[in-house]
């Protein structure tokens, strides 16, 4: 499927580049170059490419974890107004994340001692919900993930790790923000867990969100993927323009 006619993006990623400086070695080590990406209400944008290319640079960096070296990452909010997230101030940038942006990453950060269901549960909580009402929904969703109701509460600083990428994928889902980014939802899943996640995953595009996401597996992106973006390695591009010069 390609981009809706006439439809206006949620996010425009512009020329994004970012690099990494070794400061004691006075060397800058690129990660992602010259990157340019849509993404569009209710649509999925993979993307793809091989180790090295910046793939979760990207994502961070929309986020706001990394800043850009240069470009522009323009983000459409609710209120229909454009923001280069790569300029904008650090109480925007949080504000959005509580209530616009999402991010699945592939590793667990939660609080030591706090339930599962609570750390499900937060990002509602978070936005105002009543502590209960947010707690049946985490519920909701981490029976969706096929994980143990005897999980449910206890912390899960000491799961394994599809069990914890199973809450982090519960937590992000459950927030339902108008964009959510995703590096490789399903690495540590099993078969069943994986089908269950596609289909979350297709309801929240019928709902109208905007996602994008990393795959590393063909079969996905061809199943899930409206619009996919193949981003190359700067090293691997640098090393052949070296060998061919």
């Amino acid at each position: 499927m390609n981009k809706i006619e006439n439809e206006v993006p949620i996010l425009r990623v512009e020329n994004y580049s970012k690099h990494f400086e070794l400061h004691e070695q006075h060397k800058l080590i690129p990660s992602s170059e010259n990157v340019n990406l849509e993404v569009y209400p209710g649509q999925l944008t993979a993307l793809i490419g091989p180790t090295g290319a910046g793939k979760s640079t990207v994502l961070k960096g929309i986020y706001r974890s990394y800043l850009p070296s240069s470009g522009r990452l323009l983000f459409r909010t609710k209120d229909n107004v454009e923001v280069d997230l790569a300029q904008a101030d650090e109480h925007l940038i949080l504000e959005l994340r509580k209530n616009e942006i999402g991010f699945v990453t592939q590793f667990l950060h939660a609080l030591p001692r706090q339930s599962t269901e609570d750390v499900v549960a937060q990002p509602l909580v978070q936005r105002g919900m009543d502590k209960m009402q947010a707690r049946d929904l985490a519920r909701e969703m981490l029976s969706d993930m096929n994980l143990p109701e005897a999980l449910w509460g206890i912390s899960p600083a000491t799961f394994s790790g599809g069990e914890k990428q199973r809450v982090n994928l519960a937590r992000g889902l459950v927030s339902r923000p108008r964009l959510l980014l995703l590096d490789e939802p399903t690495a540590s899943l099993d078969p069943h867990t994986t089908e269950k996640i596609i289909t979350l995953i297709e309801k929240l595009k019928e709902d109208g969100i905007a996602m994008l996401a990393i795959f590393h597996h063909p079969e996905l992106v061809k199943r899930m993927a409206d619009i996919v973006v193949q981003l190359t390695s700067p090293i691997a591009t640098e090393k052949l323009l070296k060998e061919i010069a």
